[in-house]
């Protein structure tokens, strides 16, 4: 492992304190590392946006705490991987919601190949999981990663097809947590043999909110997504739908219409999809980006700059446009006639004091 990868303890330290804190997002982590320039000059300057923004001063995540975490991750065996290394993911890294920090076990080229994503129903009809074994083997014989979420069904298919070939697993709980636990042998495998990724803290028990995070790291390594089956309201239609607002392929496998299972796949491909029937049609979809498309390593996505002070005018004028309903912030700058600095300010601050939610497709609502 470099020394650029996996910075000293004393290096992470202060980032992960400032990602673990409340209201601190994605987002606004890079917002405030590039408005203060460092991590530590960000976590004193917490309470003051906040007050700023109307709420309490955040819960700065404790230092012991952080000090234990980093320490069972190097017990484990995991390395921590932050936006701005040199080998985090180019196309994750392009996303608005990209992690700003990850734990990972295994082979992290994997991530440099062409990647798909292959997701779809958990009680899976046994038609579809052998096609999904067998088409996850296809396309990793052809030097294509497959990245799913070790899930039961197709999930899990997916990944025993590409274990020889390459494999990338994403899950919702810590790196050291199995789930559901049935997958624990296949997910050490996975940890091994390929490349196993995890957002959540190590001991993290998968929650329901955790699962969309998780598929959007998915959808966001993967030039195209390849959804099995799947009903209409299904968890592989949200990674779907992610897929496609990042810019990414949308690919199913049609199915039966008598079968509940295969309905979300059909309406896929009703509204646009591409309809997938081997491991050819996939890698027809894998088009050359073209390299002006893709920012380099570590770069990616770069929110609008921050300013030091707005005013209360200012802070009135925004704040009277937000409400329940997610805007855009581009919408908000348009309305309001302020700069986008300014705004971008004065939603920092509502972040940091509970008062807003952060939207994909770059809105914003009151929390």
């Amino acid at each position: 492992m470099s020394a650029d990868r996996v910075p000293d303890s004393d290096r992470r330290l202060a980032p992960l304190r400032l990602i673990r804190s409340a209201n601190v997002g994605p987002v606004t982590y890079r917002q405030l590392l590039a408005r203060f320039g460092s991590a530590e000059a960000a976590l004193e300057a917490l309470p003051a946006l906040a007050a700023r923004g109307g709420g309490r001063a955040p819960v700065i995540a404790d230092s012991a705490k952080v000090e234990r975490e980093i320490a069972a991750v190097d017990r484990l065996g995991a390395h921590y991987l932050f936006r701005g290394d040199p080998d985090y993911p180019p196309l994750l890294a392009e996303l608005e919601s990209a992690p700003p920090a990850l734990t990972f076990r295994g082979d992290l080229t994997l991530t440099r190949r062409p990647c798909v994503a292959m997701v779809g129903a958990r009680n899976a009809s046994a038609a579809a999981c052998r096609f999904a074994r067998g088409l996850a083997q296809d396309l990793s014989m052809q030097g294509v990663t497959v990245v799913s979420g070790l899930a039961r069904g197709i999930d899990t298919q997916a990944h025993i097809g590409a274990l020889d070939g390459g494999t990338v697993g994403v899950i919702a709980s810590g790196i050291d947590i199995a789930f559901p636990p049935e997958n624990a042998e296949l997910q050490e495998a996975v940890a091994t043999r390929g490349l196993l990724i995890a957002e959540q803290p190590p001991g993290s028990e998968p929650r329901a909110r955790h699962f969309p995070y998780r598929n959007r790291i998915i959808a966001g390594l993967s030039l195209g997504t390849v959804v099995v089956e799947a009903a209409p309201k299904s968890g592989s239609l949200i990674t779907a739908r992610l897929a496609n607002e990042a810019g990414r392929e949308v690919m199913a496998v049609p199915g039966s219409p008598l079968d509940p299972r295969a309905q979300g796949c059909n309406l896929l491909i009703r509204d646009g999809a591409t309809l997938i029937q081997n491991a050819a049609d996939v890698l027809e979809m894998l088009r050359p980006i073209d390299p002006r498309a893709v920012r380099s390593p570590g770069s990616g996505f770069d929110p609008a700059p921050v300013c030091a002070d707005a005013s209360e005018r200012e802070r009135s004028d925004i704040t009277g446009l937000l409400g329940p309903v997610p805007v855009a912030v581009d919408e908000l700058i348009r309305q309001s006639g302020h700069a986008p600095a300014i705004v971008q300010t004065i939603l920092l601050e509502l972040e940091l004091a509970g008062r807003l939610e952060r939207h994909a497709g770059g809105r914003v609502s009151l929390g």
